[in-house]
């Protein structure tokens, strides 16, 4: 066993510990109900910015299958620590800002991939279920949303899935829900990986063997939920950006290779042919529509293994602030930062803003360099949209927001006062009509247009001034810059004796 393998970024146990010790987690050891109370207890979490519930006694668990835990990378309440969840996934301290975290993630991009390492066999592998044994309606899979069309047992694991060849293998993110005793459902979406790959399988007229892997190494479930380009596996990937070769364990049934560490993994193939209706379920957005309900491939489960006492980790999405925030929207950002300087643009910061409910990246450019171009605000947001919207890491995303220097891209109000003052609606923006829609979104999905073309735009929030000297030619009417420094430091030394509680500046 590698000196990496039970840290908290390459083991979900370890991963919990770590909470616990942060005093990021609470033990709920009274009986919960997994029909929609301990989704409601987490959904809390999320709107308060509370501590991740591990709940010990979930009503229905038998036999080790299973505990859960609500909320595993939402924000923390504590300014301090904000993002402390997410940086214990990369073995970051949990002070680190959103800026270094998301460094950390795109910091693979151009390192060649650190393979992992196949090991005989791992804890994933303490218990094994088979044949008639199965039965995936008895486990307390929970019910999330009044109005969800099912149980969904994944919102935070990931799909294992490998192209005929064998040469790509794909670690992703997509929802699923209980069909019956040995089905799933879920979402195989284009242009997503997953479903790239499942078109290989129907080219070739079999069904695509597959694994779903709960409760895995927090730096692998940050992997699966970023954009990495077609043909790059994961796993090496994994390996580039924390500098240590992940553990995997050959599946049961298949051949494919799982962390060897996972809390559960199930194991079978994924069709080519049989559906099942699936949904609606509360997604990203904030938003259920009953009767939202489509046929997706099922998924069949010939052979369940788990550790003792398993933790199925769970994602409560919905409105502001959980998982599909945190994670998507911002390795989104991160990754489009990164596809915009390798196309020679000067862009110097990206992050997705939350307030948008992570349907907006705010790109920061070097103004100074973007004077040296003598390029026209036009020619600038053509060039960004056809980058960004024409590439998979902008798929979810239809809102691209231009800032200078003087904004701090991971701070909303930064950015929402950009955009309300710089951007003339129309008149500084550049529209995308031909390019791939998020159906997701519920003005794609269920408004009036096309649910899967057009509707994005490039927002320009640099000033004329920028486009000329590189520099603003006004000063912000804030503590910050519209006061000198002897007299902020007398205001800030006398804050708290003058009875104002403490703040941080």
């Amino acid at each position: 066993m590698s000196a990496t393998a039970h840290l908290p970024h390459m083991e979900f146990r370890s991963f919990v510990d770590a909470l616990e010790a942060d005093s990021d987690l609470v033990r709920i050891t009274r009986e919960c109900d997994p029909h929609l109370e301990i989704a409601a207890i987490t959904r809390v979490v999320y709107e308060t910015d509370g501590p991740a519930p591990l709940f010990e006694n979930v009503k229905g668990a038998k036999k080790g299958l299973f505990r859960i835990l609500g909320a595993p990378n939402a924000l923390r309440r504590d300014p301090k620590t904000r993002y402390g969840r997410l940086a214990r996934h990369l073995a970051l301290p949990p002070t680190a800002p959103l800026s270094e975290i998301l460094d950390k993630m795109t910091s693979a991009a151009h390192l060649p991939p650190i393979e992992p390492t196949v090991v005989a066999t791992g804890s994933c592998k303490e218990n094994k279920i088979v044949g008639h044994e199965i039965d995936l309606m008895s486990l307390p899979t929970p019910l999330i949303h009044e109005a969800d069309g099912g149980r969904y047992i994944q919102t935070y694991g990931m799909h294992v899935v490998s192209s005929p060849d064998g040469k790509w293998t794909n670690w992703s993110i997509a929802r699923a829900m209980v069909f019956d005793k040995t089905h799933l459902v879920g979402l195989v979406i284009e242009p997503q990986h997953i479903w790239q790959i499942h078109q290989m399988w129907k080219a070739v007229g079999k069904d695509c063997p597959w694994a779903l892997c709960l409760g895995v190494p927090p730096a692998a479930i940050m992997a699966a939920s970023m954009p990495i380009p077609d043909g790059v596996s994961e796993a090496g990937y994994i390996g580039a950006f924390t500098g240590a070769s992940l553990e995997v364990v050959k599946c049961e049934s298949n051949n494919l290779m799982v962390p060897a560490s996972s809390e559960i993994v199930m194991e079978g193939t994924l069709s080519i042919t049989e559906t099942g209706p699936e949904g609606p379920f509360g997604e990203m957005h904030g938003y259920v529509f009953p009767g939202d309900t489509h046929p997706w491939p099922k998924y069949h489960v010939d052979v369940i293994t788990h550790r003792d006492d398993a933790i199925l980790p769970m994602s409560a999405c919905g409105r502001l602030t959980d998982e599909t925030h945190t994670m998507i929207g911002a390795l989104a950002a991160a990754s489009m930062g990164v596809l915009c300087r390798d196309a020679g643009l000067p862009v110097i910061g990206s992050a997705s803003p939350f307030v948008s409910q992570v349907t907006w990246v705010a790109l920061q450019f070097d103004t100074a360099k973007i004077a040296e171009m003598k390029i026209s605000p036009a020619e600038l947001r053509k060039r960004v949209g056809d980058v960004v919207f024409n590439h998979k890491v902008g798929y979810t995303i239809h809102r691209l927001i231009l800032v200078g220097g003087d904004i701090d891209v991971y701070d909303d109000k930064d950015v929402m006062w950009a955009f309300s003052t710089r951007c003339r609606p129309g008149d500084d923006e550049t529209f995308f009509g031909d390019c791939k829609a998020f159906p997701l979104i519920p003005y794609n999905g269920h408004g009036f247009h096309s649910p899967v073309k057009g509707g994005k735009v490039v927002s320009d929030a640099l000033m004329p001034s920028e486009y000329k000297t590189g520099k603003p030619d006004w000063i912000a009417a804030d503590f910050k810059q519209s006061y000198p420094e002897e007299v902020k430091a007398k205001v800030l030394a006398n804050w708290v004796a003058d009875g104002f509680a403490p703040v941080s500046l």
